[in-house]
């Protein structure tokens, strides 16, 4: 295998993770996953807030996955994976592949208004700058952030899991409902469950952020609704669609989301809503503070440790889905 113009020998016996600080959990939950032990590290800041780390492994030759999420701080945890990787490349590892289950500025994926940056873009180029021979990710806002890469890149969806949870309810009356902007995640959700689709018409403006809901397109009059987007953020976008969705007299709502970014009152906004249940991954740690009564956490480890385990032996990655999407 040649990346970046060297030549990569990885062998099978030296595969390590290890995990920044944004999500130990998940970075354990990977480990006991693939039956390995989470490499040691020491991360820490100076009084001067420059960020500190030290593997604490022998890595030369082996074949390493580093998980880091994004989360806030965002270019604090970003700039953390950036310092790990090149601390790996310079400890002579054979391959540093970054998994970040959620991609930061993965929204500002396009440059809509004059005079703005492609943020996605400059990470990718930043992760291949530092050092990573690989990405591993999960649900990307947008399929083209794909090919701002310089460096082979895996990107996984975690909406099987999500689907998966909702057939074993076995909600006979369900519908799945999407906004526009994410009507091909909110179609395959649809296939999978084999239940019809509605779509919300949302616009949101793009300085201000601020959603408006035109109209919902489809049946959902006393059935049982399934809302699906790839990510929560503030919660004015949800807040909205079930404002829209309650006008069509639906039976029960259900909430999924892939990552649940869950700022500001997110938290509050779902346990005071209209939803029975508001199912997400960890692909971002909740706040444990926060009232998270309604709100169902599916763990993408075993999901992740595959990926991983196929990565390191030359597998394939994208026949993870094939069964699913066969169904």
């Amino acid at each position: 295998m040649v990346l970046r113009g060297r030549r990569i020998t990885v062998s099978s016996d030296q595969l390590m993770v290890f995990g920044c600080r944004s999500h130990p959990v998940l970075a354990q939950g990977i480990c006991a996953e693939i039956g390995c032990d989470l490499g040691r590290v020491d991360i820490f800041e100076y009084g001067n807030d420059n960020t500190f780390v030290r593997v604490l492994e022998n890595v030369r030759e082996a074949d390493v996955f580093v998980v880091q999420t994004s989360r806030r701080p965002v270019n604090h945890v970003t700039m953390e994976l950036l310092i790990m990787i090149d601390a790996l490349r310079r400890a002579s590892a054979a391959r540093v592949t970054a998994v970040m289950p959620y991609f930061p500025y993965m929204r500002s994926d396009k440059k809509d208004q004059p005079r703005v940056p492609i943020t996605a873009r400059l990470v990718a180029d930043l992760l291949a700058t530092a050092g990573a021979d690989r990405v591993l990710t999960l649900d990307l806002h947008a399929d083209q952030i794909g090919g701002f890469f310089s460096i082979p890149g895996d990107h996984l969806t975690g909406m099987p899991l999500l689907t998966e949870y909702f057939a074993g309810l076995g909600i006979e009356d369900l519908v799945v409902v999407g906004d526009t902007g994410r009507i091909k995640a909110a179609s395959e959700c649809a296939r999978r469950l084999r239940t019809p689709l509605a779509v919300i018409d949302k616009f949101r403006d793009p300085i201000t952020s601020n959603v408006r809901v035109r109209g919902l397109v489809g049946d959902v009059r006393g059935r049982a609704v399934l809302y699906v987007d790839d990510e929560v953020a503030t919660g004015q976008s949800l807040r909205e669609s079930l404002r829209e969705i309650m006008q069509h007299e639906p039976r029960a709502i259900y909430g999924a989301c892939v990552h649940p970014v869950f700022l500001g009152e997110a938290y509050e906004l779902i346990e005071e809503s209209s939803l029975v249940e508001m199912v997400v991954t960890d692909s971002i740690p909740l706040e444990v503070d926060r009232p998270t009564d309604k709100i169902k956490v599916l763990s993408i480890a075993s999901m992740l440790g595959e990926a991983i385990r196929r990565i390191h032996t030359g597998e394939s990655v994208s026949s993870l889905f094939a069964d699913v999407k066969a169904g």
